[in-house]
């Protein structure tokens, strides 16, 4: 089975001269994709070491504005389950189960934990000494322990925000027990905090983004004719691990990169196929999405032609991309470049939204699509990446991610694609 750009994305600012990427070798006399000139011959060093991880008081701040947006919302308290957002504003990470566990942000106290009994001392491990863990045993009903804290912190009447990622079961049991409390959406204070990142969550995300375009260059030194998507994949992760992350790319080849999110038919490479390679890794759980495509051989006129119309629609969206304008117009501003190419109109060969929110997970809150008119805000990072997919012949897509900034927009990792033999340009 072919890897997919699903397997690899969820497997896992540095100033660094470029790596050169060789010429792709062809198969006999077939002309190689690449920039002209020999290979510049570099190691691969990690790049991670040295830096400097969150700290109690990025928890702390983080908690902090949660609270401000429990009171903007008119919120008591929110609960939060195990998953990533009790990750991003506790550090306790928490397998999932059957048996409730989690975490309850109030107004004002100290947060409060609710907890099998049988695991209590495996959560003194994880939560920070001094808050509250409060213990309920196999046959008592852990709803009925949250609605004790409400009622200890004056709440018990009140509206509790239950997380986006709260499992259906557990809302339908807080509803049921607490009946005299609202069980309400706390999609905008867990959001409402993930959604725009600080100056250290950004430079995560730079070094991750950078981490996997440099990877792709290394692994795109490995292609030659016959080999199969695995064997790509197998470069890029392993040039990944030496850059001081874990994940890689999902390589889709020829007629398969029309198909988005790739397609299960086997393909080895042949000599004037499309090579599109789609996946990222993490630094910090700051996660990086890159998609490159090259062509193996020499490109055809259609196909370089497709490249630079998407490429033309990823910097008009990047150049859309400020604070204060809206989701859709950044995702309008590009597809009005393929539309006026003769690929549209609307999804018919742009087949999806323009980008999603990214960030601890690879697609979250906000996403820019058509309808979507929330504002962008500084520090709010997104996918930018256009693609042009005709199937039964090949598909085109370029795809960095972007933060916006205080005068627009930029491009996380440098690196940016250049042409079509050269996708990963200099710094």
């Amino acid at each position: 089975m072919s890897p997919t750009r699903r397997s690899f994305i969820k497997t896992g600012t540095v100033s660094l001269a470029a790596l050169a990427l060789p010429r792709l070798a062809g198969a006999g006399t077939a002309p190689a994709a690449g920039p002209s000139g020999p290979a510049v011959p570099q190691e691969l060093k990690n790049l991670v070491t040295g830096i400097e991880p969150l700290t109690a008081e990025d928890y702390a701040a983080r908690q902090e504005k949660a609270r401000r947006l429990l009171s903007a919302n008119g919120l008591d308290a929110v609960f939060i389950g195990g998953g990533t957002n009790l990750l991003y504003f506790t550090k306790v990470g928490w397998w999932l189960s059957e048996r409730v566990f989690g975490v309850v942000l109030g107004l004002k106290k100290d947060p409060i934990w609710v907890c099998p009994a049988f695991e209590a001392p495996r959560a003194k491990e994880l939560v920070p000494a001094g808050q509250e863990i409060r213990t309920w045993e196999e046959h008592e009903d852990p709803y009925a322990l949250i609605g004790g804290v409400l009622k200890d912190i004056g709440a018990s009447t009140g509206r509790l925000g239950t997380a986006p990622d709260l499992r259906a079961f557990e809302v339908h049991g807080l509803r049921r027990t607490l009946v005299a409390a609202q069980i309400v959406d706390g999609a905008p204070v867990t959001e409402g905090c993930r959604g725009t990142k600080t100056a250290k969550e950004i430079a995560y995300m730079d070094l991750a983004n950078r981490i996997t375009k440099l990877a792709y260059r290394e692994g795109f030194k490995s292609i030659r004719e016959g080999i199969e998507t695995r064997d790509l994949a197998g470069a890029i992760a392993a040039a990944t691990q030496k850059l001081g992350s874990s994940g890689g790319g999902g390589p889709q080849f020829g007629p398969n990169t029309a198909f988005p999110h790739g397609s299960q038919v086997s393909r080895t490479l042949q000599a004037g196929d499309p090579v599109l390679v789609d996946g990222g890794c993490s630094v910090e759980g700051y996660r990086s999405d890159i998609t490159r495509t090259v062509v193996f051989g020499r490109p055809s006129d259609k196909q370089r032609r497709v490249w630079d119309v998407v490429r033309k629609a990823q910097a008009a969206a990047l150049k859309a991309a400020r604070p204060g304008a809206t989701c859709e117009s950044v995702d309008a501003a590009a597809r009005k470049v393929v539309d006026e190419a003769g690929f549209g109109p609307g999804y018919k060969h742009f087949a999806h939204r323009l980008g999603h929110g990214i960030g601890m997970e690879v697609h979250e809150y906000p996403y820019l699509v058509k309808g979507n008119t929330l504002k962008l805000e500084t520090g709010m990072t997104f996918s930018n990446e256009p693609g042009i997919y005709l199937y039964g012949e090949f598909g085109i897509r370029i795809e960095d991610c972007m933060v916006v900034t205080e005068t627009g927009a930029r491009h996380l990792g440098g690196l940016e694609a250049v042409s079509i033999e050269e996708p990963i340009g200099p710094v």
